[in-house]
């Protein structure tokens, strides 16, 4: 039977189906942004990231980080997608060129376009804590060593 119940139920079965596989596609990056900041290859002695760095602070305190260390946002650290636990960052904020050294120790940021989660230490150095966003470049100073 062709009714125009049996066609709007149709009509809306293929457009939950369009929204669902849109859903669930991969994003497409932009091709002008800075490559991501993997895990260092042997013999690279600086890799670097532009985006969005957020800070973390006191309401993690006292857990586990992914790497086992319990957090303590007066401890100069960050949390990174994929660079190894270990790896000592250098992070400047480009608003006002001011920088600090960091060590990978958890993994993050949960929100989409950011590449970094900042202890609430790390933020005061580079003047973030207002905001608690900021553009920043990540640049690795010293890789973890292959074992």
């Amino acid at each position: 039977m062709d009714t125009p119940v049996h066609r709007a139920t149709a009509w809306l079965a293929l457009a939950t189906l369009a929204v669902l596989v849109t859903a669930c596609a991969p994003q497409a990056t932009d091709s002008g942004s800075s490559p991501a900041v993997g895990a260092p290859a042997q013999g690279a002695s600086s890799l670097t990231q532009r985006g969005i760095v957020s800070l973390y602070g006191h309401a993690f305190a006292g857990r586990k980080t992914a790497s086992g260390e319990v957090f303590d946002p007066e401890a100069l650290t960050m949390a990174h997608r994929t660079l190894p636990f270990g790896t000592r960052v250098r992070v400047t904020n480009l608003e006002n060129r001011q920088n600090v050294e960091v060590v990978v120790n958890d993994r993050g940021p949960f929100v989409r376009d950011r590449i970094a989660d900042l202890s609430l230490a790390a933020a005061r150095r580079i003047g973030m804590v207002s905001d608690g966003v900021v553009e920043a470049t990540l640049e690795i100073t010293a890789p973890v060593k292959a074992r």
